[in-house]
């Protein structure tokens, strides 16, 4: 994954107070990461998907994409990387990704194009023991109108 250096540090949120604060909160953009046909080929061989738009290079240049194109969960799991450069939760025991409300991948990442995150916390919610963050993710593909993924994930943060 190449990268370029942050031009912000992440928003830190110490104890539920600060947390449950954050609601509405527009946690900016991450740096802008590039997709390599490596890295693509490495998400491939590790969750069997060989689907010839992804790995076959050849053949992919003469496909819809004009050349071969990141897996859809490829592109999702970078959120992971990502995020931890919008937001850090501080004073509790532990922060659990709770799962994903909704995904969609409205834009194809093509090999060796570039991405980045966007994150606005939707809600904050009390639980017994913490809280529950629903955040609204946006992956934009650089030079693209649509995004490559929208996402809303749900995470707990234990105290």
């Amino acid at each position: 994954m190449t990268t370029t250096p942050l031009t912000a540090s992440p928003i830190v949120a110490c104890g539920a107070e600060e947390i449950r604060a954050l609601a509405g909160t527009d946690l900016g953009a991450s740096r802008w990461v590039e997709v390599t046909q490596d890295r693509i080929d490495t998400f491939a061989a590790a969750t069997g998907d060989h689907q010839w738009i992804h790995v076959d290079v050849a053949r992919a240049a003469s496909g819809p994409f004009g050349r071969t194109i990141a897996h859809g969960y490829l592109t999702l799991s970078l959120v992971v990387p990502l995020f931890a450069e919008l937001l850090e939760l501080r004073g509790g025991t532990m922060t659990l990704n709770y799962g994903l409300n909704k995904v969609r991948f409205p834009a194809p990442v093509p090999a060796g194009g570039r991405i980045r995150l966007r994150g606005q916390v939707l809600a904050v919610t009390e639980l017994t023991g913490g809280v529950e963050l629903t955040i609204d993710f946006i992956v934009e593909a650089e030079g693209q109108t649509k995004p490559a993924c929208v996402a809303q994930a749900v995470y707990r943060h234990i105290a």
